[in-house]
């Protein structure tokens, strides 16, 4: 199953060489998302039962062949401590901060955490999100829809009026 992408960016950016640069960026991942490589990697890991990090790290090699550094260190320095991205790209004055989710996507609202992480960086303006199409926690459980969950939530942010600091958001499903 390909790795699907929505992106949602705050209309006054929307035409900006910035916004434009992310938009190629993100392209660019979710044309090595779908290698046949890198979806047999996804697949294996996206199990029930699985941890996150084993999916983060079937995520790994393309995000680090696009400049992303594994969870970068000091990005939240100024505010809380302790905090970290999956992956971090920085982009000229601002950057793009990866996050990839698994198990506790919305059980666990991570998806607004990573989504008020990247709110509060003041290194990086755009979020990418990676999450699963469909989760299973055990073989006898009915497959949650968390993309499509996620892809509601999170639009809300870039309806005008509700803006907050995360100026772009591209939202994988895998």
């Amino acid at each position: 199953m390909e790795v699907e992408l929505v992106k949602f960016v705050q209309d006054t950016y929307q035409t900006s060489a910035q916004w434009l640069q992310v938009e190629r960026l993100a392209d660019r991942l979710l044309s090595e998302l779908n290698s046949e490589d890198t979806l047999r990697r996804i697949s294996e890991a996206n199990q029930p039962g699985t941890s996150s990090a084993l999916v983060q790290e079937a995520f790994r090699p393309s995000a680090e062949s696009l400049g992303f550094i594994s969870e970068r260190k000091g990005l939240f320095s100024g505010s809380i401590t302790g905090l970290r991205p999956d992956y971090f790209l920085p982009l000229g004055e601002t950057g793009v901060l990866l996050e990839v989710e698994r198990g506790k996507t919305t059980t666990n609202n991570m998806d607004l955490l990573d989504f008020w992480k990247c709110h509060i960086c003041e290194a990086a303006s755009y979020l990418f999100l990676l999450v699963p199409k469909a989760l299973q926690h055990n073989d006898r459980m009915k497959p949650k829809k968390e993309f499509l969950t996620v892809q509601r939530r999170l639009a809300q942010f870039f309806e005008p009026g509700k803006y907050t600091n995360v100026q772009a958001l591209c939202l994988f499903g895998y």
